[in-house]
């Protein structure tokens, strides 16, 4: 009885750690996704990133906001042209699998600017919705 469990719970822990290396390599790749259309200045592109969904949330110096259309049109305003923008780099310092379909990423982000530099660290909740991994949950300060 007792070998059994122990290779029952080997195959579970197996399982979440093939699952957790097959996916974080996506997860990584909306971050980079994010930054390769922000340094292009195209905020529309980074926002595919995004779940288009009220249900969106964003938590930024402002409060919150809900929805998708309405992040986008905050980003819009705060960045209304690539001066602005900047270039966007991307630290992460952790990604933490939740369950199967969603991820908790914690990071720093920096904006070098010739106007000034910006930075702060960011929270997100990234869930894979129809076969996708998207932004769910933003919290950047």
């Amino acid at each position: 009885m007792k070998r059994f469990v122990l290779i029952l719970l080997f195959g579970v822990l197996h399982s979440v750690l093939l699952a957790q290396s097959k996916d974080e390599p996506a997860i990584r790749q909306v971050l980079r996704q994010q930054t390769e259309a922000w340094n292009k200045g195209d905020i529309n592109a980074f926002m595919q990133t995004y779940w288009k969904s009220d249900s969106l949330v964003f938590v930024g110096k402002s409060g919150v906001t809900y929805g998708w259309q309405n992040t986008l049109d905050n980003y819009k305003k705060g960045y209304p042209d690539k001066t602005a923008m900047g270039q966007l780099q991307f630290t992460i310092i952790r990604i933490e699998q939740l369950s199967a379909q969603a991820y908790n990423v914690i990071g720093k982000w920096h904006l070098t600017r010739t106007i000034g530099d910006l930075q702060g660290h960011y929270t997100l909740i990234i869930k894979k919705i129809s076969g996708k991994w998207l932004i769910v949950q933003d919290h950047s300060s």
